[in-house]
């Protein structure tokens, strides 16, 4: 009889660097002194970073590597993901400094990781708090074409998103949980905007008024170009629970914000935390967790990269 494999993400611990590196070097106050030098729009898109990074092979950083001539279409230049993607610029940073400091053995991964949790923490003035394991390895592995069938996409229905999450091992509670996520950022017009020109769909999907200054927005915005809308229109730059009310209130972007609200599985979440704050809060820490444990790479598939960019070899 064979061993069972053992899953690399439940090996994963809070912590992991204490002893790794020279005492005067605390690795995870590295990383969140380079988050919390960024303005709120890079902190938000270091959230989303985690999240891309993580539903595409794993929490492995491969959503970081640069197009080369042996790979001309690496992740970041998938539809997804470019150019909307945020935020390399402080994983180049801290992967830098902690390469000065100790080199050859902080992981890419898991300064992506630790930046999602310290962006979350600051975006809510704290009360979005949580450990974040670490010890995972740098994938060497990234394809452009890997992102749309991975990455859940705005215009998707509530049953095409449990499917989408469930095949990365996350059920439709930690669907809802990180979708509030969305209380950050700001989003694309060409991201909705079939929602406000479907002929019967603004209104009785969307709230009328909200679909008006939506468009007028955009038209606004663009200019000859994709124009961007902040994504809670009440506290854009809070990781806050305000999407629940969005969501309640028939006020949020994309088809799969307001699928949420219309299946049983996820409405009543819905309505929890709109109610209550800090029950999402809890949740939203603990549903980052969860995600960070997603195919986690170890020495045996996957290396320490000496910069975010490249492969090692």
């Amino acid at each position: 009889m064979r061993p069972p494999a053992v899953d690399a993400g439940q090996q994963l611990k809070v912590g992991y660097y204490k002893d790794k590196c020279a005492n005067s070097v605390d690795v995870e106050a590295i990383v969140m002194k380079h988050v919390s030098q960024a303005d709120a729009g890079i902190k938000a898109g270091l959230v989303r970073l985690f999240f891309h990074d993580c539903f595409v092979r794993g929490c492995d950083a491969s959503v970081l590597l640069d197009p080369t001539t042996a790979n001309s279409q690496p992740e970041k230049l998938g539809v997804p993901n470019f150019p909307s993607l945020r935020g390399y610029e402080v994983i180049d940073a801290a992967k830098s400094e902690l390469e000065a400091t100790c080199p050859g053995t902080v992981s890419c991964a898991d300064i992506v990781a630790f930046a999602a949790r310290d962006a979350s923490t600051l975006l809510s003035s704290g009360r979005v708090s949580f450990a974040m394991p670490a010890g995972r390895y740098d994938g060497n592995v990234s394809l452009a074409g890997e992102t749309i069938p991975n990455l859940p996409p705005p215009f998707a229905g509530a049953a095409r998103l449990q499917q989408m999450f469930a095949a990365k091992g996350l059920d439709a509670a930690d669907m809802a949980t990180l979708s509030g996520a969305h209380s950050i950022g700001r989003s694309h017009c060409s991201s909705f905007s079939g929602r406000l020109s479907s002929p019967g769909n603004a209104s009785d999907d969307m709230d009328a008024g909200f679909a008006a200054d939506l468009t007028a927005q955009c038209a606004a915005a663009a200019n000859g170009t994709d124009g961007t809308v902040a994504q809670d229109f009440k506290s854009p730059d809070e990781l806050d629970n305000q999407y629940y009310t969005n969501v309640l209130d028939r006020k949020v972007l994309f088809a799969s914000d307001a699928a949420l609200g219309d299946v049983a599985e996820t409405a009543g979440l819905v309505r929890l935390y709109a109610g209550t704050p800090s029950a999402w809060e809890l949740k939203f820490g603990e549903a980052m967790v969860k995600m960070g444990r997603v195919e986690v790479k170890t020495a045996a598939d996957g290396e320490i990269r000496k910069t975010c960019r490249l492969v090692n070899s």
